[in-house]
């Protein structure tokens, strides 16, 4: 916005700027006084220290009343236990032999009676005691005294007279519950005055963790398989380490770097690598940790976090799962008002990282797995200026991150980590580290030395396929369930440009009494509605087989006919591949919104969503027909591919294609590999539910195994 023009007298020009000093440290930190020192708490959310405190006059005269009462009590707590008693008292108590020892000092007799005794001229509110206290009158003679308490065996002892509470005592006494009061009326006072928002037990300061370069050391050589993503962040790296070669052009480093991808895929691990090669701090929290249930706090914690990273720029700030606090406001997701904490946080972070006073030095870097639900003033130049998408890794890089988390595990010569890396397209370094640590807990129970090909394969099987489930299963239960994987792996094998089958078990793993299993040759990104009919075909396999050869169907097929009517849903509602609907996206898609509200233009009309339905049973009904037709043609293969698995339990996948009469060589890793994760569609993995048990699957377009039960 243009300043308006004022009338004033020229002035002179001045000299130009002094240039920068070479060794001078560029970092600066816009919108706060220059002689303002930074406080030793480190916190303080707001001005960065207490304010300074001072003694209001109404503390002073609680004081003062609150140390008058407490004397007034304290006069009221007796001196000590002893009683006092005439001499005349005393020695008639002697003379009765009721005294068991005395101490005398000066004219102070102090001693024990044998029992509890009650002076005749005690007042009514004293209780009987033990211990007495008399004075020896002037004209006693003190020689006859002693010869009496020794004809009645009185212990006579030196002991020091007891003179009552100590001054300490007395001092705590009289003064302690005062100091103490008053202390912590300032305390709070003083907490109250300095702390963010008024925060009294430090709810207002930053939970973010703090990494220094010493302390952690992950670098690039640590982050493997995402060399896209990795190189857009060198240049933050550059830019820390030399920033006068970017200023000397006038460019400025993007202020944020927004890392979004699936999960798994190393976000995190990228921003510790990003501070590690820097050599600068490192402030690290999640979004959610701003929320708390107290309005106000979430804003203050930002302005500490900014305050804390802007005192050691050059410094880095990563908030994961951002999405916890950046929805887009007013949308579906986020809140009904206006003002409600998740905003207040929202607006302040949109204020830390542009707003009026801004900071140089401090870059944020934040992750997200739902970048399209964030707000669009988050997402704007000058905030988050640079967008990284971390994919899953393909081949290769699935391989590098293998190597990177082989590092320092013995693993066995016959282990191809090339093979094992074309065997789990779709798999993110997260399941590839969890795969290596499988194989080494695997190899650790065998009791072997390092981790061998077999252990990888049963790691990779557990991890996909769940555990072995030591059950008892009936021979019909068994057999039928032989038919119905029989059924998904044959026409898997029949189908033209389907998916190879890696391997067929009719050991009861995880959710599911049997398992089909079926991987890419290769990473797919896309497929074509010939390609999906034909998994539609596949997974309709196992409720064909068991018409075939029963004549009665069962409900093992429930996850087969979840995953299948996913499958119609979103060719006819969201790809595009059905002629009534045509090239129109009418189905919402896995990240968005599910709910369409009545009278709002989001959702389909009614008819449309019937067209849809139809179009839907439709295309099932014409893929179950082809399976019944495929399987009636090729039942001699059905019986013997059976057969075969009753027999061996579990065919890989050169067994299996022999088993059906097919010649086919398989890959070096045998195991095969895991579903399709960054496509649309998942790769195939089907499974026979426990009979009359809920079924589950997986979900496009990350999928996973869609054998169920329990």
């Amino acid at each position: 916005m243009a300043e308006p023009t004022q009338r004033s007298t020229p002035r002179t020009p001045g000299p130009p700027k002094r240039p920068e000093a070479p060794d001078q440290t560029p970092w600066r930190v816009e919108g706060g006084r220059p002689d303002q020192k930074p406080s030793s708490g480190g916190g303080g959310g707001g001005g960065g220290r207490f304010s300074r405190f001072k003694f209001p006059r109404w503390l002073l005269w609680l004081t003062l009343g609150l140390l008058l009462l407490n004397i007034l009590v304290a006069r009221q707590v007796p001196d000590d236990n002893r009683i006092d008693v005439p001499f005349s008292y005393f020695q008639d108590q002697v003379r009765a032999n009721k005294v068991t020892e005395v101490t005398s000092q000066g004219d102070i007799v102090q001693g024990e009676f044998t029992e509890k005794l009650k002076p005749p001229n005690a007042d009514e509110d004293d209780k009987p005691r033990k211990e007495f206290e008399t004075t020896l009158p002037a004209f006693v003679n003190a020689d006859k005294l002693s010869d009496e308490l020794d004809e009645k065996n009185i212990e006579v002892n030196a002991k020091p007279i007891d003179s009552g509470r100590s001054f300490l005592v007395d001092f705590l006494l009289f003064f302690g519950p005062t100091i103490l009061l008053v202390g912590l009326f300032i305390f709070f006072m003083r907490r109250a005055a300095g702390g963010a928002g008024g925060a009294l037990s430090g709810l207002g300061r930053s939970k973010a963790k703090r990494y220094e370069a010493d302390e952690q050391r992950t670098t690039f050589q640590d982050v493997a398989g995402i060399d896209e993503a990795e190189e857009e962040l060198v240049e933050i790296v550059d830019f820390l380490k030399n920033p006068d070669k970017y200023r000397r052009l006038g460019a400025m480093i993007p202020k944020g770097v927004l890392l979004s991808g699936p999960p798994g895929t190393g976000k995190t691990l990228l921003a510790r690598a990003v501070a590690g090669e820097a050599d600068v701090p490192f402030f690290s929290l999640s979004a959610s940790e701003f929320i708390e249930m107290v309005v106000g706090v979430g804003a203050s914690r930002v302005r500490d976090l900014f305050e804390q990273a802007k005192k050691a720029a050059p410094a880095i700030i990563f908030i994961d799962e951002l999405d916890a606090i950046g929805r887009a406001r007013g949308g579906p997701g986020g809140g009904l008002g206006g003002h409600d904490e998740r905003e207040q946080t929202l607006n302040q972070i949109l204020t830390e990282m542009d707003g009026f006073t801004g900071s140089e030095g401090v870059i944020v870097l934040a992750a997200t797995n739902r970048p399209e639900i964030l707000d669009q003033a988050l997402l704007r130049p000058g905030r988050f200026d640079r967008r990284v998408t971390v994919n899953p890794p393909d081949r290769d890089g699935r391989k590098k991150i293998l190597e990177v988390h082989s590092r320092g595990k013995p693993i066995g010569k016959d282990v191809d980590l090339s093979s094992i890396a074309a065997s789990t397209p779709g798999m993110v370094g997260a399941d590839l580290r969890n795969l290596v640590n499988e194989a080494a807990l695997s190899a650790a129970r065998r009791g072997a030395s390092e981790a061998e090909l077999g252990d990888f394969t049963n790691s990779l099987e557990r991890i996909l396929l769940g555990a072995e489930r030591r059950i008892t299963i009936s021979k019909d239960e068994r057999e039928r369930t032989a038919y119905h994987e029989s059924g998904h792996a044959l026409l898997g094998m029949l189908e033209p440009g389907a998916d190879p089958v890696r391997k067929v078990s009719i050991v009861p793993r995880g959710r599911a009494l049997g398992v089909t299993f079926q991987s890419p040759e290769s990473d797919r990104y896309g497929y074509d509605a010939k390609y999906l009919r034909g998994r539609i075909v596949g997974a309709l396999g196992g409720r064909a087989a068991e018409q075939i050869i029963y004549g009665n169907v069962t409900t093992g097929a429930e996850s087969d006919l979840e995953q299948v009517t996913r499958i119609a849903r979103q060719m006819v509602g969201r790809w595009g591949m059905n002629e009534e609907i045509g090239l129109v996206s009418v189905l919402p898609g896995p990240q968005d919104d599910q709910m369409f509200f009545p009278g709002t233009n989001g959702g389909p009309s009614e008819a449309t969503r019937e067209l849809i339905d139809r179009e839907v049973r439709r295309i099932i009904d014409e893929c179950y027909s082809k399976a019944l037709e495929e399987l009636q043609q090729h039942r001699d293969q059905l019986e013997n591919l059976a057969q075969t698995l009753l027999e061996h339990e579990t065919l890989d996948e050169e067994d299996a294609y022999k088993a059906a009469g097919f010649d086919r060589k398989p890959p070096a890793l045998a195991s095969g590999g895991t579903p399709e994760i960054d496509g649309a569609v998942p790769g195939t993995t089907t499974g026979h539910p426990t009979t009359g048990q809920p079924a589950g699957g997986g979900s496009e377009p990350s999928g996973s195994s869609d054998g169920a039960g329990t």
